[in-house]
């Protein structure tokens, strides 16, 4: 019975690896077919797009570079920065008024910042491309970094309010003794007690800010603020039929996210359990 237990174990392992093996390929294989086109000539991916390329040539990436996507990256890289710690902060200080502080109303006023995660952004596009437009700031750097904001403070807003429910209330308290206010609490104290749940919000930020294409597509038509999903729309238009430029485009696009994936993966789970784990 103990020898049949044993070889269930092992077959269900080898089941296991089988099937994470199957999903890394089913993942990686497009990344690394995307990456090898773009070392290809428009011969060589036509004759053969699964074939190797036959010479490893940066020419495709550098003319992608050239043509646009250094302008697209710049304006992405940007936008995702500022529009990161401008959400981060107002989330982490609204979280801090919600949890920490005795304010009036404060069940309503937590609704309504939560009510925001059931806004949509197309059914708000129309509405606000006009006040935009009426206010100047279309086809402008800030209309993307404050839509940015706006529609990913309530969820942040979310994720850092139900990881400082549960911290000690005697923090606090001990930091009034010692003389320090409402914002050296908030700053020296709280902020770095959330750290784990800062960290994934942050990630989680960068990831839908460098990816994002509606507003970025509906709220920029000029090529000097544009960012990289549209920048690539574009390539593909001018140059559809250079693929290989296209490739490295996307090529480009997708490296500072799949490295930031690599290396903040654990951040982000380990944040998320935390918090909503609470």
């Amino acid at each position: 019975m103990v020898s049949r237990l044993g070889f269930l174990g092992v077959i269900a392992r080898l089941f296991m690896w089988a099937f994470l093996l199957s999903l890394a390929v089913v993942v990686l294989y497009p990344l690394l077919w995307m990456v090898l086109n773009g070392f290809k000539t428009n011969a060589e991916l036509f004759g053969n797009p699964f074939a190797l390329p036959t010479d490893l040539s940066f020419g495709n990436y550098r003319d992608a570079w050239n043509r646009g996507v250094s302008d697209y990256l710049a304006t992405s890289v940007l936008v995702t920065v500022t529009s990161t710690v401008a959400t981060v902060f107002i989330s982490a200080w609204a979280a801090y008024g919600l949890t920490r502080v005795d304010i009036p109303f404060n069940k309503v006023l937590t609704a309504v910042i939560l009510g925001g995660l059931m806004l949509t952004p197309t059914v708000a596009l129309v509405p606000l491309v006009r006040m935009f437009q009426s206010i100047g700031l279309y086809n402008s750097f800030w209309a993307l970094l404050i839509l940015y904001t706006a529609f990913r403070v309530p969820f942040t807003t979310f994720l850092i309010r139900a990881y400082m429910i549960d911290l000690p209330r005697e923090v606090d308290e001990a930091a009034q003794i010692d003389g320090a206010g409402r914002w050296t609490a908030f700053w020296r104290i709280i902020l770095p007690m959330c750290k784990p749940i800062i960290t994934s919000t942050v990630l989680l930020h960068v990831l839908f800010a460098w990816n994002e294409y509606l507003f970025a597509m509906v709220f920029t038509n000029g090529s000097d603020v544009q960012t990289l999903p549209v920048g690539l729309t574009s390539l593909m238009s001018k140059h559809g039929t250079d693929f290989p430029v296209v490739f490295a485009g996307m090529v480009i696009a997708a490296v500072p996210v799949v490295l930031l994936f690599l290396f903040g993966q654990r951040y982000i789970v380990k944040g998320l359990a935390d918090g909503i784990g609470k």
